[in-house]
């Protein structure tokens, strides 16, 4: 039976997936955890937590692996994580990701900046930060994001047999999706080959920031506003769903947009925002100004509406949705 590296004081090595709906976080954990217990003669559990169960939505993954002599008794959410995979990088602006990590954790993200970078991004204090472009390598290979994370996550846990997990692979998906089980090695390799890490040490005298336990709550009789009112509701016009793009995202060229509207006909979350113009003859017309990329969750539904290709699915890049988004004028919302 194999070590593990480090343990809490239950004696579990834990493991948190932090992750959007659809790229296949609750599956690698699966698969992460059969591994462990199969390949490594671990004892393990894995599972998830999620709200609306719908691509693009948040959801968690929750690893533990333990020695055989210790049991498991319960499947409470991993809170002080030794390792944290984030498979998609904009999550951060909404959820605390690294929430509880010790000084010595891992941090792996699906990103295409350095270490040092994402290191200043996310305010990480010390850790070792590893980082992957596993939207990019899937995109290569026509596979999903969640087996590029996964050769890395094997890269960073020396204590799991990458062959065991490619074994997993084929029993998983060999039975229903045959034509996927190449890619999906391919993607496996990549992600194990190509992530790269840094180690950052504690600055002298400074420490971690105090753990808090998930379940504390923010509001109690000392802290909630007079009478209870909700001063954060959450609306439609308030949301910001572009931490549920998954790496691709429309372009618009409005030099061959016709103004025909099919875009805005199948679009689920009103992205595109439209003027009141005169068109050549001086009638007043309807003419499609941009996308407001805050409600763009990068379902590429509008792509295949459109009938001039003024619109076009491309891999998003880093400021590109700031610098190109129109925004809404709602007269009833204050921002």
């Amino acid at each position: 039976m194999v070590q593990l590296p480090k343990l809490n004081e239950l004696g579990f090595f834990e493991i948190r997936l932090e992750s959007i709906g659809g790229l296949g976080a609750n599956l690698a954990g699966k698969m992460l955890a059969e591994a462990g217990v199969e390949g490594a003669g671990l004892n393990g559990v894995s599972f998830s937590s999620y709200g609306s169960e719908k691509k693009g939505s948040p959801v968690k993954a929750h690893i533990r692996f333990c020695d055989l002599d210790t049991p498991i008794r319960d499947t409470s959410p991993v809170e002080r994580p030794h390792i944290v995979g984030i498979f998609q990088e904009a999550l951060a602006k909404t959820v605390n990701v690294i929430s509880g990590i010790y000084e010595d954790s891992t941090v792996l993200v699906n990103s295409r900046k350095t270490p040092q970078q994402l290191k200043e991004k996310m305010k990480l204090i010390g850790g070792t930060i590893a980082v992957i472009d596993a939207t990019g390598i899937a995109l290569e290979e026509k596979n999903r994001v969640n087996m590029a994370m996964l050769g890395a996550m094997f890269r960073l846990c020396p204590f799991l047999d990458a062959e065991t997990m490619k074994d997993v692979i084929r029993k998983s998906l060999e039975k229903k999706y045959p034509q996927t089980v190449a890619p999906a090695l391919a993607t496996f390799e990549r992600g194990y080959n190509e992530v790269v890490f840094e180690t950052f040490a504690l600055p002298e005298g400074v420490s971690m920031p105090a753990f808090v336990r998930a379940d504390t709550p923010v509001l109690g009789y000392e802290t909630q506003p007079i009478g209870g009112i909700v001063i954060n509701p959450g609306n439609s016009i308030l949301k910001d769903l572009s931490i549920s793009r998954s790496g691709m995202m429309p372009h618009f060229k409005e030099e061959t947009c016709i103004h025909c509207a099919q875009c805005d006909n199948v679009c689920p979350d009103n992205c595109f925002v439209w003027e009141e113009r005169p068109d050549k003859k001086g009638r007043p017309q309807m003419f499609l100004k941009g996308i407001d990329y805050q409600y763009c969750k990068g379902c590429l539904k509008c792509i295949h509406a459109c009938p001039t290709d003024a619109l076009s699915g491309e891999r998003e890049e880093e400021g590109y949705a700031d610098s190109h988004r129109v925004p809404h004028l709602f007269d009833l919302a204050i921002r």
